[in-house]
């Protein structure tokens, strides 16, 4: 039967190209529509001007210019589709926020890159990059790269990125996980960084994805744990097709998934591998995403890893140096049917404000995240479908994640990066067809719900791509949490934060100095007290998918800005307050120059 004229979409029948610019127009004309929910500028006249969009795609026009190559033959080898991340953070402690983007390869190094499915652009150098940011010295924001200058531009089928400062010099360090060898970056404090791996034994032979910093054993040092996903390799490939016939990539369930690592920092420079030891060895998943938090507020820090098509694994540590694997009775291994999925990036944050440590994950296409609700003694429900996010996310499938107050309001608000791994069958002519849209997700203060803000949110969020890793930080010092998106065989994007021109809500954003021991304060829960209500936030830079995060703290502190007292549980168990801190400004605060509470850990 031939189509209805009312029934047709005239967008859809327009070259590839053209839909998306026609579609960004869509989304203009709607913002303009929509201006109560989004905002306007408005003249010295009065008379609105133009509309002010959430969040503003900059990467291009600020030099932050990078495209991620898959190396893709056509023979559908698995890393391909999986990588890659990218990390926030500021490496010469100038005051802002640089950017560290993971690089993928052909897997023939023999092979020129030239002659791959997808060549690289033109102007494209091989490796990983660093792009450091200009804004401290010129007041704008612009990047530059200097990863040749820096020694951080392993070439490799890179997959992530773990910020921490393992020495405790107050530089932070990089751990990049790869399809093969692992590399571990120090800092040396003058623009450069030194591969270290061999001297510290963190390398990994095996599929490495995300890994954090942490310190589990609380002696000061940072720690080290590492994601495995699965048995592969180029010469056992399996070949795979989807439901049309077509090649296509393979699911987990076709290889076997290897074990995780468990480095203890012995303070000397060195690693010990103390997974067995540790018990992280008891339990093997295809692990992807992973984060570290205090779960079940005994003052110790968890580990909660994502694994692709099994059961999620949480470790809850038990502060002898050992971890006792949780996620069944704890509700964190399946969703409320009691199903496995396809777990891919993961965060934690207290979204509730109820003073606990809840958890979001993000799953394969048709079958939705989770949300795990803490009730702040490690027990956990899916409340997904409850909170409004299950079917915004089913069509879907999710890799990084974080929660973050993107209007100030003093909740926090979901970002998910989405893309495809399999082929989607709506996508029959496109030559890499997984390209899925962003989601951005608004914490209403009424109805425990989360209101999409995907379509209002601006033209940025138009842009089908395949979006992996996902890192969260103020790049421009605004007191606006941005997000760097790091895309599979596509463009870095960077989302400036807008919403300061649209509100006047308050913030503050805290950079912790933990003295000799961690040093940037890493697994420490800030408490910010204001009339009554208690905001609660960590320090951390895991979470997400491949990816790391700026580790200072951030709070929305909405439209009062009065704080009463800033309270810091830091991770050696100790507690410190501070009675006179002003809100709108970046405040550093130091370990030992707090009053002390008595029995704060």
């Amino acid at each position: 039967m031939k189509e209805r004229e009312k029934d047709r979409d005239p967008v859809r029948e327009l070259p590839k190209a053209k839909q998306i610019w026609r579609r960004r127009e869509f989304l203009e004309l709607l913002s303009w529509g929509l201006a109560a929910c989004v905002g306007t500028r408005r003249s010295r006249a009065g008379f609105q001007s133009s509309p002010v969009f959430l969040f503003r795609e900059v990467a291009e026009q600020t030099g932050l210019k990078f495209h991620h190559f898959t190396g893709a033959t056509g023979e559908y080898y698995m890393p391909e589709i999986m990588g890659a991340g990218v990390a926030l953070f500021d490496f010469d402690n100038d005051g802002d926020l640089d950017v560290y983007l993971v690089q993928g390869t052909v897997f023939d190094p023999t092979r020129d890159p030239r002659l791959a499915k997808f060549p690289p652009p033109a102007g494209w150098k091989p490796g990983n990059r660093l792009f450091r940011n200009l804004l401290s010295e010129t007041g704008k924001l612009q990047f530059v790269d200097v990863t040749e200058k820096a020694g951080v531009g392993h070439i490799g089928h890179g997959m992530g990125v773990a910020v921490g400062d393992y020495d405790n010099d107050g530089f932070q360090d990089l751990y990049v996980t790869n399809f093969g060898h692992n590399v571990l970056y120090h800092n040396n404090g003058d623009g450069t960084f030194t591969d270290v791996t061999v001297q510290a034994g963190v390398d990994d032979l095996r599929w490495s994805t995300s890994a954090a910093w942490v310190d589990f054993d609380r002696d000061g040092h940072l720690d080290l744990f590492v994601a495995n996903y699965l048995d592969f390799n180029v010469k056992a490939n399996k070949r795979c097709y989807a439901s049309t016939g077509e090649r296509d990539y393979c699911t987990p369930k076709m290889y076997q998934p290897v074990p995780a690592r468990l480095f203890r920092n012995r303070g000397d420079g060195t690693f010990e591998d103390v997974s067995e030891a540790a018990g992280i060895g008891a339990a093997v998943g295809p692990g992807l995403g992973v984060v570290c938090a205090d779960f079940n507020g005994d003052g110790w820090p968890d580990i909660y890893v994502a694994n692709d098509g099994a059961a999620a694994h949480l470790w809850i540590n038990q502060g002898n140096a050992t971890f006792k694997e949780t996620s069944l009775p704890s509700g964190t291994a399946y969703n409320a049917e009691g199903m496995s999925q396809a777990g891919m990036g993961v965060a934690a944050g207290d979204f509730d404000n109820d003073g606990d440590e809840d958890i979001v994950k993000t799953n394969l296409t048709k079958e939705g995240c989770n949300l795990y609700v803490n009730d702040g003694r490690g027990n956990f429900y899916d409340a997904a479908a409850e909170y409004g996010l299950l079917l915004p996310t089913f069509p879907y499938t999710g890799f990084g994640v974080e929660w973050f107050d993107y209007d100030n309001d003093g909740r926090l608000d979901l970002f998910i990066a989405n893309g495809a791994v399999n082929r989607m069958e709506s996508l029959p002519a496109s030559p890499y067809p997984f390209n899925q849209p962003n989601q951005l997700f608004h914490n209403e203060v009424v109805g425990k719900k989360f209101r999409d803000m995907t379509e209002i949110a601006g033209p940025a969020f138009a842009i089908s791509e395949i979006s992996r890793g996902a890192a969260f930080g103020d790049i421009n010092n605004d007191g606006a949490i941005d997000v760097v998106i790091a895309n599979n065989n596509g463009p870095a994007r960077l989302l400036l934060n807008q919403t300061h021109s649209i509100n006047h809500n308050h913030w503050l954003l805290v950079r912790l100095d933990g003295g000799s021991g961690n040093r940037f304060g890493m697994g420490a829960k800030v408490e910010v007290r204001r009339r009554g209500q208690k905001l609660t936030r960590r320090a951390h830079t895991d979470s997400s998918y491949l990816s790391a995060n700026d580790v200072r703290v951030h709070f929305g502190l909405g439209e009062d800005a009065q704080i009463e007292c800033l309270t810091v549980y830091w991770p050696n168990g100790s507690a410190e307050a501070w009675d006179k801190i002003q809100a709108d400004q970046i405040v550093t605060i130091r370990h030992g120059t707090g009053r002390r509470i008595l029995g704060g850990g």
